[in-house]
């Protein structure tokens, strides 16, 4: 007997798995935030998760997506984003990690994510990861000169109770030539404690987007981290977008046209 299609994991009222936010923007740079949501589609019932638990740092990067428009709105840049809480699926894993659907974040117990069996794990990709990676690969294929990728995240003031004394941090995988350039420039510009692969690095498997997406085409690329505390509210989103706005425009050399007032 044939096996009854799976439910969809997304319900349609609930929109796509991916979005583009300023689809039309002319700056030679793509945007991404991976972990821009807290949205747990419906069928999952929250995964599972305490009440004071459900928009904590595991759900989704705090500030993230607010800091990222900001971005985009100044620099002129498309901006892919996940519409679904990394939790579901972490669209900056591959299917093959067990990252890609974590039974825990620091002390934040994920219940729905246990035991998960190959078929579910095989809906989540092709439902949640797969969208994702086709819009983020078409955006940047439909870009007319090569583009730049810079991702967007954000990080807790605190691990294991351990503090972190980096504020914005700059990663890189196996092309270091944009990092080493938004450093710099962020050493000159930004009143901000800045790192180079801090406080991760290509080694603990961050860099997944970088490597599927940038280095295999050979385009400049870089992972931004910022502490979550500096952007946890629309102020504090503002400020740090604008002032990242000005480091990646010095770092890329973008024509002032570009720039749309991030100087």
């Amino acid at each position: 007997m044939k096996r009854p299609a799976a439910k969809p994991i997304l319900a349609p009222e609930e929109g796509p798995a991916a979005a583009v936010y300023r689809s039309d923007g002319r700056a030679p740079v793509l945007l991404v935030c991976e972990h821009a949501s807290s949205f747990i589609p419906a069928s999952l019932a929250d995964l599972g998760l305490a009440p004071s638990d459900r928009l904590s740092h595991a759900v989704w990067d705090i500030g993230a997506i607010n800091m990222a428009m900001h971005i985009a709105d100044l620099l002129d840049a498309p901006l892919v984003h996940s519409r679904v809480s990394r939790l579901v699926y972490d669209c900056n894993r591959p299917p093959s990690a067990a990252s890609a659907f974590p039974v825990k974040s620091e002390t934040i117990e994920v219940p729905g994510n246990r035991d998960l069996g190959e078929a579910d794990r095989a809906q989540r990709t092709r439902e949640i990861y797969d969208p994702f990676r086709q819009l983020l690969a078409s955006t940047l294929d439909g870009f007319s000169t090569r583009p730049s990728l810079i991702t967007i995240h954000t990080f807790t003031p605190t691990w294991f109770g351990t503090p972190r004394a980096t504020e914005l941090g700059v990663l890189h995988d196996a092309d270091d030539q944009l990092a080493e350039a938004v450093l710099a420039a962020a050493h000159k510009q930004a009143a901000l404690r800045a790192d180079m692969n801090q406080p991760y690095a290509a080694v603990d498997g961050v860099t997944h987007t970088l490597r599927e997406h940038a280095i295999p085409r050979g385009i400049e690329n870089v992972m931004i981290e910022v502490r979550n505390d500096l952007v946890s509210d629309q102020a504090g989103a503002a400020r740090i977008g604008a002032m990242l706005a000005s480091v990646f425009a010095e770092a890329l050399n973008l024509p002032t046209a570009t720039r749309q007032g991030a100087t």
